[in-house]
């Protein structure tokens, strides 16, 4: 498992987000599906399923929140703007159709908005992929979410998202000196600015 300054990387396993573990922290949890998967990796990292106290979900997919119930004592947090897809399920904003499934863990303990602090990560709100999707930026490590992705991606707009939200939120991180981009799906990467950049080229032609 690859491990960037503290966070260790867990790449998703077939449709789940790729999660990024640090401190007490989890950002994402995947579908939930194949959940030893996950148990396993969090396991390599020396880590137990209850050191982890707090889940930052950077949307309300069912791709990133699925996996929220394995974690029954961990808070969990998202931006204000997606927290009642969550305690709803719906169906359409969670995008849990497209996987025939529905969330197990409807609870949001804390909503997050811009310029929150988690840990030593600030939060920039980056709509577009959905209304309350989330970056997490530290000054050199952009943790991502759908919003941007390694060699120019970008997430999709056709499920409540927002083609001119995301043109402002990836103008936006592209001005950004990202060091090391951590994206929700995809490999991570280093000259992180370089790939944000070829995603803001690449949606103006989208």
């Amino acid at each position: 498992m690859e491990k960037i300054k503290n966070i260790f990387c867990i790449e998703g396993f077939g449709p789940d987000s790729n999660c990024y573990l640090f401190d007490d922290i989890l950002i994402d949890t995947g579908t939930g599906i194949k959940k030893d998967y996950l148990y396993q990796k969090i396991k390599e990292a020396n880590y137990n399923i209850d050191d982890i106290s707090m889940i930052v979900n950077t949307h309300c997919h069912f791709d990133h929140v699925g996996g929220n119930y394995l974690f029954p004592n961990a808070k969990v947090l998202i931006h204000e703007n997606d927290a009642e897809s969550i305690r709803s399920g719906d169906l359409s904003s969670t995008a849990g159709f497209i996987f025939g499934e529905s969330i197990k863990r409807n609870d949001v303990d804390i909503e997050l908005k811009e310029g929150d602090k988690v840990s030593n990560f600030e939060v920039l709100h980056t709509p577009g992929h959905t209304s309350g999707g989330i970056s997490l930026w530290d000054g050199e490590i952009l943790i991502s979410g759908d919003t941007v992705f390694s060699n120019g991606g970008f997430g999709r707009i056709d499920i409540g998202g927002n083609s001119n939200d995301m043109a402002e939120s990836i103008d936006r991180l592209s001005k950004l000196d990202v060091k090391y981009l951590l994206p929700g799906h995809g490999p991570w990467v280093n000259n992180g600015k370089r790939h944000i950049e070829l995603a803001r080229q690449m949606f103006q032609g989208y």
